[in-house]
């Protein structure tokens, strides 16, 4: 199964879902859009395929948002898109695609909704919240 990741290694949900997806045993196409930026079309297709408009792909925080009045809800989905282009740490992540579909994989076992087979048990994110029981059941 093939599996690519929009990712930022500075973010914690980001390194959460990449270790989550190499546990399973996939290894993805990691795709670091800080450096390599964004497309119109790129970002209109994964916005559409994940059913999310660029508002709820606003990354709110640590974010130039508020410093670009974008925060306000008034301002235009193409508005958002044209910002996102220029600043590509606009667009939360991380973002992932799977044949199972695209999501935005917040909070990090998101993720798992994508994948075929999962990681064992147990599992747990950088901060020690655990994902997986020992049994490598689901824990919410």
């Amino acid at each position: 199964m093939s599996v690519v990741i929009h990712h930022n290694p500075d973010c914690g949900t980001s390194r959460n879902v990449l270790n989550i997806i190499r546990k399973a045993g996939y290894e993805p196409t990691v795709i670091e859009y800080l450096e390599t930026g964004w497309t119109r079309p790129q970002l209109l297709a994964l916005f559409a395929a994940a059913d999310l408009t660029p508002r709820k792909a606003l990354r709110t925080t640590k974010s130039p948002a508020e410093e670009l009045g974008l925060l306000d809800p008034s301002v235009p989905d193409e508005v958002l898109l044209e910002k996102m282009l220029e600043h590509p740490v606009l667009v939360n992540r991380p973002i992932v695609c799977t044949p199972k579909g695209v999501k935005l994989c917040r909070p990090s076992e998101t993720v798992l909704d994508l994948l075929e087979n999962w990681p064992g048990g147990p599992l747990c994110k950088e901060d020690g919240q655990i994902i997986l029981n020992e049994n490598g059941d689901r824990v919410d």
